[in-house]
């Protein structure tokens, strides 16, 4: 029997590549999805846990987690699928010198540094890009500021301030204030539900979304393509197409794990000027909330209100330096996060003293921030996870950011190659909203686009 030669092969199941099938689907083009792992979503990963105080199951967001903004195209979706969404909300509180109180306006100030850093550049005739750090020494700023903007850089884009460039800042700050960006919402169902519903959409179309297919090579001419790989029974298969779509995460690019024949040596240069970051973010879930409960907060007047409503938490000089809950939602839990160089050292200490550092460091922090015991604390404990996505084969990093000297990279990496290779993903964005998932989602339209006025 002859095989099926579609107008499309996709390699990922992540947003961008479900964007971009559930666009061709739709048009009626015959297209198929590859997905090297048992799921769709990419780094988007939900997992669902039962038995804490809230009622029913609890998502936890290993991955994405937030929704940044009000961005047209990831809203089109959730209201197309009807999904019910939050706004967090509650108050945000500072440990500092050993004691809680009501954060000053640092998020204002840090704001104020990287909208004035097109401002900044602009008077400045000339001027080359340079790194954050490299600004930082150059910018009429105090040391409290200045410290206080490049953790809030490392930490927001897992990124390392003597790389990151301050073009693709000012142009991702623009971005953020176009989208209302500052406002965070989540999906109360989880996250993965958009995925879930993309792929579905895709499948009922007709066309496959093909799981635990690991692509290994793809080799192509001017409208001819063939994918080949393993599936989860490590049985070779191979697939033709007129057309691919490559929705791979950066660094996955930038190991060569897919070998292209011939190589797409523009693009991967491209690729190669990016960077990929480091986050780590660890969720313990508790059988109440502890720093709600009135025989404790009536002890801190200054901050009982605060407690009762918080949502973030931030302790810095510790690790880490950043918290949150899920406030409107009551569910008793709390994320740690840290990103950049300090997540890199993280990792590091964790794996070469054992998953359980993670949670020790945790509790830590939370009993210094709150007066509790690490031993209370942990006997109140019903849960905590977290995955490693530097140690996941498929990822291998959290998400891109561009380094100074690269704005145009992203850029580049969307030429078409040939009219037959197509290049998706959230570090081809272009317009500065890289490490996203409606940064992901529009690039997977944009690459539909192409593929469709090709």
């Amino acid at each position: 029997m002859k095989s099926t030669v579609y107008d499309c092969l996709i390699v990922g199941a992540g947003v961008a590549g479900l964007a971009a099938g559930r666009m061709l689907a739709a048009a009626g083009k015959r297209v198929v999805i590859l997905e090297a792992r048992d799921r769709v979503g990419g780094r988007i990963l939900t997992r669902r846990i039962n038995g804490v105080e809230s009622s029913g199951s609890l998502p936890v967001e290993l991955g994405a987690e937030f929704i940044h903004g009000l961005p047209e195209e990831i809203w089109i979706l959730v209201r197309q699928t009807k999904l019910i969404t939050y706004e967090l909300q509650g108050s945000r509180l500072l440990l500092a010198n050993g004691r809680l109180e009501q954060q000053d306006d640092q998020g204002d100030r840090v704001s104020d540094v990287l909208q004035g850093l097109e401002t900044w550049m602009n008077a400045r005739t000339g001027l080359r890009d340079m790194t954050f750090a490299d600004y930082l020494k150059l910018a009429p700023l105090d040391k409290r500021r200045a410290e206080a903007a490049a953790d809030y850089v490392e930490g927001f884009n897992a990124a390392d301030r003597h790389v990151i460039g301050i073009a693709a800042l000012a142009k991702q700050q623009r971005a953020e204030d176009a989208i209302q960006g500052d406002r965070i919402f989540r999906v109360q169902m989880g996250y993965d539900t958009i995925p879930h519903l993309m792929a579905d959409d895709i499948v009922s179309a007709g066309s496959p979304v093909l799981l635990k297919h690991k692509v290994v090579r793809v080799t192509w001419s001017p409208g001819s393509v063939t994918v080949s790989g393993l599936d989860d029974r490590n049985r070779e298969f191979m697939l033709h197409g007129h057309r691919a779509i490559i929705a791979l995460p950066l660094s996955i690019l930038q190991a060569g794990v897919v070998e292209f024949e011939p190589s797409p040596s523009g693009v991967l240069a491209q690729a190669a000027r990016m960077r990929m970051g480091t986050a780590v973010r660890v969720i313990l879930v508790f059988r109440a909330r502890f720093w709600r409960d009135e025989a404790w907060t009536i002890a801190r007047p200054t901050v009982k209100t605060e407690l009762e409503q918080l949502s973030f938490l931030f302790t810095p000089h510790r690790t880490p330096t950043t918290w949150w809950t899920p406030r409107p939602n009551d569910a008793p839990m709390i994320t740690g996060w840290i990103g950049g160089p300090a997540a890199e050292e993280f990792q590091r200490n964790s794996r070469a003293n054992g998953p359980d550092t993670l949670l020790r460091e945790c509790l830590r922090v939370l009993s210094a921030a709150f007066g509790i015991s690490e031993a209370e604390l942990r006997r109140s404990l019903s849960s905590w996870h977290r995955h490693d996505w530097d140690a996941d084969e498929f990822t291998r990093g959290a998400y891109s950011y561009v380094p100074s000297g690269a704005l145009d990279a992203p850029d580049k990496m969307t030429i078409p190659v040939e009219e037959t290779l197509y290049f998706a993903g959230e570090h081809t964005d272009t317009t500065g909203h890289w490490g996203t998932v409606h940064g992901a989602l529009r690039s997977g339209l944009r690459a539909g686009r192409q593929f469709l006025g090709s």
